[in-house]
């Protein structure tokens, strides 16, 4: 699909501070790697903004006539708690969770577990499925490459619990987000341990009795570098984008392009995009401060998961949200809103877009995948009357090939002349404030499989 024929796209980019017209490295191609999910529990609501977050991004690419090839790791080794190298592994606090042994088949046993279950997230989510998804334990030779590499460059160096990388040898580390090492302090996602040359420096390999053999001794790899490994693996030393939630900013991604640009002294990324968080209250979701909610959570409760995706959609990606029920409650309601609209409009494969709407559209998406602005237009589009039903059909297929809401799902639904003739009369008895009357016509209404809502543009009829 290719809607946006000659008009440009601009992303904001975390390395620069600034919002940039996006030019791929190879033209017509784009090659993205996006940070994947440590699989040791469920993926919580928080987790899931980034992975609806970077599928708008893959869905633009492609409405801008991009053929994208997406990478996403699944992280099963080696993350450790503090994000920094401090703390308990992830996935051995996992094994210990479910009484499992800490074996390598035991990780594998619950990263496969968690796997398929983040997987049917994105399903759930109507999220695009990426070109590959490498787990971090299948690239272990790839990783330990590169250390080797920088230990010859004496760019790493070893201490008794692992090999660290000498973050004094990169002169412009931390420069995401302008995160520069001399400021960074020990204690804030950086261990105190006294024997790194300096307190930013940070483990490429973890000693581990557990672990995978190496040359300079058994253990696990460093969180950073399995993401270096299987990014360059899969897309090439240099690639067109790379993202992750904001957190990933200050440690995790100046620490890739660190390892990764010493490696090969070429840059890792052109464009670095960072989604905001989500709260619940003024705190952070994170499974760490045991305030998490899951998708199966929200499903138990009644809500469709394409509900939470359209509520993350009425907020730009950079925008701090803050998760509430009645936020949630709105969200279902406006889409069941739109499912109903949908199956009144006949589908008509002669018809042709509208091009001044999908004009506006692109406009808003290739604004920094504006998705708020882009659901005011689908809602305004809705409510123009000089559309021919089958156009307003298509234009709104069309926008979904964007948003990703299931509208292509929504069967169109003939209403018989019967039931419109009835549905007129009770809202004639309506106006006339004979409300008898008109319940006991939509009671008719439903005996021919149909039901009807009162809106302030109108009765909207719909299948039940």
């Amino acid at each position: 699909m290719c809607y946006s024929d000659g008009m440009e796209l601009y992303l904001h980019n975390t390395l620069t501070g600034k919002k940039e017209r996006f030019e791929a490295i190879e033209a017509g191609r784009v090659g993205m790697y996006n940070c994947g999910p440590t699989v040791y529990d469920y993926a919580h609501i928080g987790n899931l903004r980034a992975y609806v977050f970077v599928d708008i991004l893959r869905r633009t690419l492609e409405w801008n006539g991009y053929a994208v090839r997406q990478i996403m790791n699944i992280t099963d080794i080696g993350h450790l708690v503090g994000d920094g190298d401090d703390g308990e592994d992830k996935m051995t606090l996992a094994l210990k969770r479910e009484g499992k042994p800490l074996t390598l088949n035991a990780l594998r046993d619950v990263a496969n577990k968690y796997t398929k279950a983040f997987e049917e997230d994105l399903v759930a989510l109507n999220i695009e499925h990426p070109t590959a998804l490498p787990h971090a334990s299948e690239h272990v030779p790839a990783q330990q490459n590169i250390i080797a590499a920088l230990m010859d460059k004496g760019i790493a160096y070893a201490t008794s619990d692992g090999v660290y990388f000498d973050t004094t040898q990169f002169p412009n580390y931390g420069k995401l987000g302008n995160v520069r090492a001399s400021e960074q302090k020990e204690g804030a996602r950086v261990e105190a341990n006294p024997e790194k040359k300096h307190h930013a420096d940070f483990a490429l390999w973890k000693f581990s009795e557990h672990g995978f053999d190496a040359p300079w001794g058994k253990g696990f790899p460093g969180w950073h570098i399995e993401c270096s490994a299987m990014s360059m693996e899969y897309l090439g030393d240099t690639f067109d984008i790379h993202t992750g939630g904001i957190d990933h900013i200050g440690t995790h991604h100046n620490n890739e392009i660190a390892q990764s640009e010493s490696y090969t002294g070429k840059p890792l990324a052109h464009f670095w995009l960072h989604n905001a968080h989500i709260t619940l209250g003024k705190e952070k979701i994170a499974k760490s401060l045991g305030n998490t909610l899951t998708l199966r959570n929200l499903v138990e409760k009644g809500y469709p998961p394409l509900s939470y995706r359209y509520l993350l959609l009425t907020a730009h990606y950079r925008t701090p949200m803050q998760f509430s029920w009645e936020a949630l409650d709105a969200a279902r309601e406006a889409l069941k809103r739109l499912y109903r609209r949908m199956q009144t409009l006949p589908d008509d494969p002669n018809v042709l877009l509208d091009d001044d709407y999908v004009r506006m559209f692109s406009d808003h998406i290739n604004d920094d995948l504006d998705t708020p602005q882009a659901l005011a237009l689908l809602w305004k589009t809705l409510k123009d009357t000089h559309l021919s039903p089958a156009v307003l059909r298509k234009t709104l297929l069309s926008f979904d090939d964007v948003l990703g809401l299931g509208l292509v799902n929504i069967k169109s639904v003939a209403v018989p002349e019967d039931v419109q003739e009835l549905v007129s009369r009770r809202e004639e008895a309506r106006q006339n404030k004979n409300f008898e009357e008109a319940d006991r016509l939509r009671e008719e209404v439903k005996e021919f499989g149909f039901d009807v809502s009162d809106t302030s543009e109108g009765p909207e009829i719909y299948a039940q």
